[in-house]
């Protein structure tokens, strides 16, 4: 999708879940309609989910997709590299990722952007995989870290 018409999907998206979200304060009903929406718009999206901070594991939350990792090892992996270095990570090739954590095989790019809260605390990530390569760029990065703030925002 060239980067115009990813923006304008995005835009879209975001006003629409801006509606959506402001149904109820519950992250968990949230987390799972921004999976839902996300999942179902965009082409390229394989797996889109959300994995939660919980005693210093990282638990599986609301997702669209194959089965996942219910729990990832910690400080390995993309979603523990956004985590630890506070900020959203894009590859290009899960494969040439250090660590990687291939919950499915058929995965080969991902993006992680972190959630926070209110007290600007990483508490989790938004996990989005996808079966090609090369998927995912500075547009998502940007979109998906304003989609993700949507979550934990007061209505």
């Amino acid at each position: 999708m060239d980067i115009k018409k990813k923006h304008g999907r995005y835009e879209r998206l975001y006003k629409q879940l801006e509606e959506l979200l402001k149904k109820t304060d519950n992250p968990i009903s949230r987390m799972a309609t921004v999976a839902a929406v996300l999942h179902h718009k965009m082409d390229c999206y394989f797996w889109t989910g959300f994995y939660l901070l919980n005693d210093s594991k990282l638990l599986v939350g609301p997702y669209q997709g194959p089965v996942a990792c219910q729990e990832l090892t910690k400080n390995k992996g993309v979603c523990w590299a956004a985590i630890n270095e506070n900020t959203t990570i894009v590859v290009a090739d899960v494969h040439q990722f250090t660590d990687h954590i291939a919950c499915d095989a058929r995965s080969k790019s991902e993006i992680v952007v972190p959630m926070r809260n209110n007290n600007a605390e990483v508490i989790g990530v938004l996990d989005v995989d996808s079966k090609y390569l090369n998927s995912f760029d500075d547009v998502d990065a940007k979109w998906l870290e304003k989609i993700v703030k949507l979550v934990i925002s007061n209505k």
